[in-house]
Order: structure tokens, then C-alpha cells, then sequence
């Protein structure tokens, strides 16, 4: 009895350093992500520093362009009009934007300007955060997984910018255009606050950016063999659909050119999906066939 109750203390002994061996082991990941973070934040307060020394710039000439006739997009749309004047309506070119931003609080210019700076350094510090996720899951891998994955900092921060732009220069003042012109009665007045046109450009921007990562996801949940090739291609048409509906929900025109525009890149990054999604099944297979022969 007193052999088996020996036993046990030994086997509890164990056990509970096994369990305080993970404890650590936990807390020890939990401190290299606190230290990778930290970097992190470090650069994106540097980032943001250096947005404020060019906050003049960042409100005149980035956020609040979209408002402004004369910006690039609605140029762009005005000269395609004077191209093809048959084949696109003449409310295609923009030549008018009346709307009256006002500022409600006493210190809501204040706290734009440092919402806009803080968000310019995250924007532009997306690819050093990603470095830094990469450096934290990249002792998690082997050796195959590491080199597949040695270009994810660079293809995601490329695809993350190309959201942005397509986002600001495409997405954002269609939908301003839209929805300072659109009115419900011609006696109710459109006039917004700033917060409300700064949310609006901000998150049309930024969720463009983050829907371009879709490509990077495929490739994630194609590794992981969650997702293939064969039941993306066969969810196509529901794709597509899903795709219009969110071209049309971004930019609610009733032109359909404009929703082609917004739609065409959704669809090229869906098809650019399944070539990754394929090509990482093409690998899996040929890996396994070398290992059956071996």
C-alpha cells in the first residue's frame, strides 16, 4: 500500500512538472509576442510622429480630396466620357460635389487630426508589422514551410497597398460622390460631420486593403487543407454573386459601369486564389508521390 501510494507521489511530481514545464513554455511565447509587439508599436509611433510633421498634407491633399472635383478619379471618368460619349452616360463625369462638413465638437479637429496621423502610421507601418508576425511564427515551421512561405511580408504588403489605392482612388469617391448627392427629399439638406466623412473614407479604404488579402487567406487555409481548388471552382457562380453584391453595396449606383469597375478586381483576386490554391495542391501531390516511391 505504502509502494502504491508512493507511486502515485512520483507520478504527481511529474505530472505537475510537465504541467509547470508548459506554464512556462506558454508564458515564454506569451513574452517573445509581448517583445514583437512592442517593436511593432515602437515603429508605428515613429510613423505616426512623422505624419503629424505632414499633417497639413495628409488632410488637404489625401482625405479630403475625394470631396473635390478636380481630384484624379473624377478626371479620369470625365476624359473616358469625352472618349466613348455613346457608350457611357453623361453622369459619369463629376464635375459638381456640393456638400458642408462641419465640426459639432470642441475638440473634434483636434481629434481628427491625431485619428488621421495615428491611422497613417498603421498604414504605413503594415509591413513591418507583418515582419514582425512572420519573425514570431516563423520557429513554429519547418524547414519546406518556411521557404514556401518566405515571401508572405512581401506579397501581402504588396497586396495590402494595391487595396488601398484601388480602395481610395476607385471605391472611396464613388461612394462619397453617391452619397453626398444622394437625397430623399430636395428640401432636406445634406450636411455632415467630419467624423461621420473621415469613418466613411477610412473604412472604405481599409476594408479594400484588407479584402485584397483574400490570396494570401487562400494560401493559409490551402496549406492548412482546408480549402482546395476543386470546391473553389465549383463555389464560382456563388462567388460571383457574392462579389456583385458587394460591388453593389459599395457603390450604390445605378450605373453599371461604375459596379464593373469595383467588381473586376474582386474577381481577378478570386481567380488569383485558385491558381495559388492549385498550385500548393499540385505541390502536396508531388510530394506525396516522391515520398510512395522512396
Amino acid at each position: 500500500m505504502s509502494d502504491n501510494k508512493a507511486k502515485d507521489l512520483i507520478d504527481s511530481i511529474k505530472n505537475k512538472g510537465k504541467s509547470l514545464e508548459a506554464e512556462m513554455s506558454f508564458f515564454d511565447h506569451l513574452d517573445v509576442l509581448r517583445k514583437h509587439l512592442l517593436r511593432g508599436l515602437l515603429v508605428v509611433t515613429i510613423l505616426t510622429c512623422f505624419a503629424f510633421y505632414f499633417s497639413d498634407f495628409i488632410w488637404g491633399d489625401i482625405i479630403m480630396m475625394p470631396k473635390n472635383p478636380g481630384f484624379w478619379t473624377y478626371r479620369m471618368m470625365c476624359k473616358l466620357y469625352e472618349m466613348f460619349p455613346s457608350v457611357i452616360g453623361k453622369e459619369f463625369c463629376i464635375t459638381k460635389i456640393d456638400a458642408k462638413i462641419i465640426n459639432t465638437e470642441m475638440s473634434g479637429q483636434f481629434t481628427l487630426q491625431m485619428n488621421s496621423c495615428i491611422t497613417a502610421g498603421i498604414i504605413l507601418g503594415i509591413p513591418y508589422l507583418l515582419f514582425e508576425i512572420w519573425l514570431f511564427i516563423k520557429p513554429a515551421l519547418l524547414e519546406a514551410e518556411r521557404k514556401s512561405a518566405s515571401g508572405f511580408v512581401f506579397f501581402a504588403s504588396v497586396l495590402f497597398f494595391l487595396g488601398v489605392l484601388f480602395g481610395y482612388y476607385i471605391i472611396c469617391p464613388l461612394s462619397i460622390n453617391f452619397l453626398i448627392n444622394f437625397t430623399v427629399d430636395p428640401s432636406i439638406q445634406n450636411t455632415f460631420t467630419i467624423d461621420s466623412y473621415l469613418s466613411t473614407v477610412l473604412t472604405l479604404t481599409l476594408g479594400t486593403g484588407i479584402i485584397f488579402q483574400l490570396p494570401v487567406i487562400i494560401f493559409i487555409l490551402s496549406k492548412l487543407g482546408i480549402m482546395t481548388p476543386k470546391f473553389m471552382r465549383k463555389s464560382r457562380r456563388y462567388a460571383a454573386i457574392l462579389i456583385l453584391v458587394v460591388a453593389a453595396v459599395v457603390t450604390p449606383t445605378a450605373d453599371p459601369y461604375t459596379m464593373m469597375i469595383v467588381a473586376m478586381p474582386l474577381f481577378l483576386l478570386y481567380e488569383l486564389s485558385i491558381m495559388i490554391s492549385a498550385n500548393i495542391e499540385k505541390k502536396k501531390l508531388k510530394a506525396e508521390k516522391e515520398l510512395y516511391k522512396s
